[in-house]
């Protein structure tokens, strides 16, 4: 594999690991802190909607300055809000801070680590590059709940500490071996020819750039109510859910690092994201229908495994049409993204308190309509 792909892998799944190593921790530490279920969701949103607003800001500023500068900037960002995070000591304010400058500082990460991966891959193998890309960020989404699980057995600020280190530690990688991918004539060029980051959100594209935003959003929902649906369900401990997350990471990388890598060639894109968001339905309804960890741990690998098929493939139909600067496109590739974490834990949180079935009946109903929207682009493209 190519260093500079095993660094840009590295910096992803930290940065989502980032987002996800919080939820089997967080609402312990809410509610041990005397606040309501409810900050929960807004403090997963705040995160998010920092990264919205910025992610383009990076994404431009990198077609501009470089990528590498930019990423250098977002790791080091991030790895100090986990340190906030972990001496926060049960106050609120400290807690939405963290998340917020996480937030800030990730968006650097996910603008930049895309573009960089469509700077040094022809198009003949962006979807197997994107295939990695797609790994690492989903490898961080479900092993991040895994870990925060299973370390918060020694102490709920053990994760963030961790998640700063590994932070920390990646930062010292990427100064080591990764090179900036864009030639200073490159920068000139684009700078001089970046539009509005919504200008892009037209023609046959918009439909892939909702379809991103569903696959964040189904998985940041189910990602954000699975434990309270778990504690309802089996009494399930943040242990359990870090078992349940560590299963279905297993099964995506899985996917993704063979799947994908083997059979995702130009032109099969479709074919795999429609297995994959019918495979997210199913998974979806019959997690309504566990009743143990083991059974629950099964039916969100069947989710998982549709899951992991859809980003890289999106994503490599994204970089592909394009007609705009790799920067701007994967900065607002990235908002999409940080919408999807925006409104997938409010709107699934609100779901769940009306009925926690609600949740999944709804994240099914999503996963299937998504299929039209593809359809949608086939027929435009």
């Amino acid at each position: 594999m190519d260093k500079r792909m095993a660094v840009i892998m590295t910096m992803l799944f930290t940065t989502f690991l980032g987002f996800g190593i919080i939820i089997p921790v967080m609402p312990v530490m809410i509610i041990d802190s005397g606040a309501e279920q409810f900050h929960f969701y807004v403090m997963i949103a705040a995160y998010s909607v920092a990264s919205f607003l910025l992610s383009p800001v990076w994404g431009g500023l990198s077609d501009r300055l470089g990528r590498r500068p930019v990423l250098m900037a977002g790791m080091i960002g991030f790895g100090f809000s986990f340190i906030i995070f972990g001496m926060a000591d049960g106050h609120l304010g400290f807690m939405y801070v963290s998340r917020i400058v996480g937030g800030l500082f990730s968006g650097a990460i996910t603008a930049c680590a895309v573009a960089y991966v469509a700077d040094i891959t022809s198009e003949e193998k962006r979807t197997r590059a994107m295939g990695l890309v797609g790994m690492s960020i989903g490898l961080g989404f479900i092993f991040g709940p895994a870990i925060g699980g299973i370390l918060s057995e020694l102490g709920t600020s053990i994760p963030f500490f961790t998640a700063a280190a590994v932070s920390f530690l990646t930062f010292i990688i990427a100064l080591r071996w990764l090179p900036e991918s864009l030639r200073k004539d490159q920068m000139k060029q684009l700078s001089a020819e970046q539009p509005s980051r919504w200008a892009l959100f037209n023609g046959s594209i918009r439909y892939l750039f909702v379809m991103l935003f569903l696959v964040t959003f189904t998985l940041a929902g189910l990602e954000s109510t699975l434990q309270f649906f778990g504690i309802a369900r089996f009494d399930a401990t943040p242990k359990d859910i870090g078992i349940m997350f560590l299963i279905s990471g297993v099964v995506g990388a899985m996917t993704q690092g063979g799947i994908i890598r083997k059979y995702a060639t130009p032109g099969k894109e479709p074919l795999l994201i429609r297995m994959g968001f019918i495979l997210q339905a199913i998974g979806f309804s019959l997690l309504l229908f566990s009743w143990n960890v083991w059974s629950a741990s099964v039916f969100l690998a069947v989710f998982a495994l549709g899951n992991a098929l859809l980003r890289p493939c999106i994503t490599s139909l994204i970089t592909q049409s394009t007609k705009s600067g790799q920067g701007l496109t994967s900065g607002l590739s990235s908002s999409m993204d940080s919408l999807g974490r925006i409104f997938g834990p409010l709107i699934a949180g609100g779901l769940f308190e009306i009925n926690m079935s609600f949740t999944f009946i709804i994240g099914s109903i999503v996963s299937v309509g998504a299929l039209f929207l593809l359809a949608k682009f086939l027929s435009l493209r």
